[in-house]
């Protein structure tokens, strides 16, 4: 398996995938921004899916092959303050309950994360 360089992501934070739309001979890149409510993780057959709330309260959701060569790329949005694997409760959910809330560090958190990072590239 290839490492694919893109933003990590967890459970419950939202994203931006850019995907590669084909249509005719024309080809464009689509965004699917939403929260990510199941990660299956099964080597190269790995996909998540993630949830948008669409026009009118509509949602949609899609489910990505992590390793597809058409996800052009993927970008953390913002990390998500859950407590399960698998949010798929948020289905039933309607209006302003389905949104997931957003997970704020302190000053004090953010520095000790960039301290970890620092050591577990120096190792």
């Amino acid at each position: 398996m290839q490492d694919r360089n893109f933003d990590k992501f967890n459970i419950g934070d939202a994203i931006k995938v850019a995907q590669r739309i084909k249509e005719g001979d024309k080809e464009r890149i689509q965004i699917f921004e939403g929260d990510v409510i199941a990660k299956h993780e099964k080597g190269i057959a790995s996909t998540f899916t993630i949830r948008k709330i669409g026009a009118n309260s509509v949602a949609v959701e899609r489910i990505f092959p992590f390793y597809s060569p058409i996800i052009e790329s993927i970008s953390f949005v913002r990390r998500g303050k859950v407590r399960r694997a698998k949010l798929y409760y948020m289905r039933d959910r309607i209006g302003k309950a389905a949104r997931v809330q957003e997970k704020v560090l302190t000053k004090e958190q953010k520095e000790q994360r960039e301290q970890q990072k620092k050591n577990q590239a120096n190792v």
